[in-house]
């Protein structure tokens, strides 16, 4: 079979829409957002598109065709991912709460959950949101240790036949949902008696539980509804937990590969549209000078770098996002490079663009420094590069019998 890089005409129709939708829904989203100074108010703006959205059924494109969504591949989803991250990443990441909260339930849930969770996802109307409740204020790249270290501090003790939750979260988009009462569906990484787990709670279950400490006003992703949020006495019901007690530990880090993954994606979208930016500055701007800067060999290494280096990235995260879709053993390791060569490669580009653009950059008026801000958060959400994801490449390389050709096929 020939391997080609090439879309398919399906493939160009799925760019073509998400470009229009970005085009006609998410420009003018984003530029109300940068001119909205509460964070709440700037993620509540969100929700008229985000229920376009839905209606357009691209939801359904975050869902594996298995399970009645639309996602066929990888690649649909990067192409999809990068359209509108180009214009709002923070909408994309809010939209997307089902690819990390429901890939739990996809790899441990039984068939009536799969089909009771994945439902409200598949609807062609409104605004349903999921979220991954794993991270904890006080931190959580050691969320797997044991006492006498604290670890996952969130509780979930048996009551009956159900689990009482107590704990504080963070950083997940919409944890709060859009009114405080909570997301559709939230999926708690909680410490149960038989060790960490995952349980799902329903919106039934988190409404009137859940108190908002903060919403965060991020510098960059600002239109992400990203709160501190405190679960009181949230009652689910046993049947609600995914697996058995004590697996939460490897479906967490599981959940977090296709999300890793996508990273590179979001990265590339920065990239790609700080580059822009870059070159019709270089090819009109003179700075005082008698010929546009770009007719100087600096200016125009700048640009050569960052190019292949956004051409790069989009291609490793095709074929990591491609590898999860398609549960390829080789998907935890390209997700893990496409999370942190994207994130870092996009920082590292973004601000080599900003330094070639010049001081005109530092102005907040300037289109370029926003992408620097966004670029900014991607190597530390979805499991921080440093605390979290090199650490997995450590035990991935230290696995007996790791061999480093199999990842590409080439084995």
């Amino acid at each position: 079979m020939a391997v080609s890089f090439l879309l398919s005409p399906e493939q160009e129709q799925l760019k073509a829409a998400a470009r229009g939708f970005a085009e006609e829904h998410l420009r003018d989203l984003a530029a109300a957002v940068r001119a909205e100074p509460d964070p709440l108010t700037r993620a509540l703006l969100a929700r008229p598109v985000f229920e376009k959205a839905v209606g357009q059924g691209f939801l359904k494109g975050l869902i594996p065709a298995p399970v009645g969504g639309a996602a066929s591949s990888g690649v649909d989803a990067a192409i999809f991912i990068e359209e509108w991250a180009a214009k709002s990443p923070d909408f994309v990441i809010s939209l997307a709460g089902p690819l990390i909260a429901l890939a739990p339930v996809y790899e441990a849930g039984t068939p009536e959950q799969v089909g009771r969770f994945v439902a409200p996802f598949l609807a062609d109307a409104g605004a349903p949101l999921a979220a991954m409740a794993y991270s904890e204020p006080e931190g959580s790249a050691n969320f797997d240790a044991e006492p006498p270290a604290a670890g996952t501090r969130t509780t979930a003790v048996p009551d009956g036949d159900h689990y009482v939750i107590n704990g504080r979260k963070a950083w997940a988009s919409h944890l709060s949902g859009w009114d405080g009462d909570g997301p559709d569906l939230m999926t708690i990484v909680c410490r149960a008696p038989g060790g960490i787990s995952l349980v799902v709670a329903e919106r039934e279950h988190l409404a009137g539980h859940i108190e908002v400490e903060e919403h965060y006003d991020l510098p960059g992703l600002r239109s992400c509804l990203t709160s501190r949020v405190r679960l009181r006495d949230v009652r689910v019901p046993r049947a609600n937990l995914l697996g058995a007690e004590g697996q939460g530990v490897a479906l967490t880090r599981n959940a977090f590969f296709p999300s890793g993954a996508s990273i590179g994606i979001f990265a590339v979208a920065a990239m790609r549209e700080a580059f822009d930016v870059a070159l019709r500055f270089a090819t009109t701007e003179t700075r005082g000078g008698p010929v546009p800067i770009i007719e100087h060999q600096a200016v125009s290494d700048v640009l050569a770098d960052a190019k292949g280096r956004i051409e790069a990235v989009r291609l490793l995260t095709w074929r990591a996002l491609d590898a999860v879709i398609a549960q390829h053993p080789s998907a935890p390791e390209l997700a893990l490079h496409a999370k942190v060569l994207g994130s870092e490669t996009g920082v590292d580009v973004v601000n080599e663009l900003v330094k070639l653009v010049g001081v005109s950059a530092y102005d907040t008026g300037f289109p370029i420094l926003g992408y620097l801000h966004e670029a900014l958060a991607y190597p530390v959400i979805e499991g921080s590069n440093i605390g979290v994801r090199r650490r997995q490449l450590q035990d991935l390389f230290r696995t007996p019998g790791y061999d480093p050709l199999a990842a590409s096929g080439m084995r």
